[in-house]
């Protein structure tokens, strides 16, 4: 299943102003598998997720998503390919209702009317969130926004769920509930967080990104056991090994 595959190849990235983002990353995230990508501020996270979707461009290397280089002429399969929820849920509301917030995208993906409103409600109830389908996002709470901004990604359907900093601003309550959601998505999910404890408890394998370059790659158990890494990497240790 070719189709849920990412793979990075000697990926390097340079902003316009030479600032060197990313050097030599390279992997391959199969088929369902749940990966962390964790790093201090500056690591380079985001700067890799925004390339999952093209929105960046590698300066050198290959990055494929499903067998399909990212690039120019494969942009629209890719983002069909890949649900990327941003860090900030007001980067993606901005429609009048929570319910043309969720429809937009399955109407440009010319899904037929008799449809729609079924593959909308689906999804916000997913999230429990069928309640806010008449609000207007700017009067919604960050988690209840967050809710509607991950509903317009799974209407979508995407083979590869990408987040970036789900958990940030999320109350307990609305941090449990997303991961209990996201522990029902069968596909691939590709998570940047800085919520080691979230990592822990939803990724099986963990990616440690330093200064633009992939220090670490393994199971997530042996990489947050290993204190000279996550000093060195500017982490702490999750809190549940000091709860088990």
């Amino acid at each position: 299943m070719s189709h849920h595959i990412v793979e990075a190849e000697k990926l390097h990235y340079s902003y316009p102003d030479g600032t060197v983002a990313l050097a030599d990353i390279s992997f391959r995230i199969t088929h369902g598998e749940s990966v962390a990508l964790v790093g201090e501020n500056g690591a380079g996270k985001s700067t890799l997720l925004q390339h999952f979707t093209g929105c960046l461009l590698p300066s050198e290397g290959i990055l494929k998503v499903g067998g399909l280089t990212v690039d120019k002429e494969n942009l629209a399969a890719v983002r069909r390919a890949v649900g990327m929820v941003f860090q900030n849920p007001d980067d993606q509301l901005f429609m009048p209702t929570v319910f043309e917030d969720v429809a937009f995208g399955l109407l440009n993906l010319g899904i037929h009317e008799a449809e729609l409103e079924g593959k909308v409600m689906g999804a916000l109830e997913t999230v429990g969130a069928a309640h806010l389908k008449g609000r207007p996002p700017y009067r919604l709470s960050q988690g209840e926004k967050r809710a509607a901004a991950i509903a317009g990604v799974l209407a979508m359907s995407p083979d590869i769920l990408v987040m970036d900093e789900p958990t940030s601003s999320l109350d307990p309550m609305s941090r449990r509930r997303l991961i209990n959601l996201l522990k029902t998505f069968q596909h691939t999910k590709i998570i940047a967080t800085h919520d080691l404890d979230f990592a822990m408890e939803l990724c099986e394998r963990t990616i440690v990104i330093h200064k633009g370059c992939v220090t670490a790659d393994g199971p997530t158990g042996e990489i947050f056991s290993d204190d000279e890494l996550l000093k060195r990497s500017s982490l702490e240790k999750p809190h549940l090994f000091y709860n088990s």
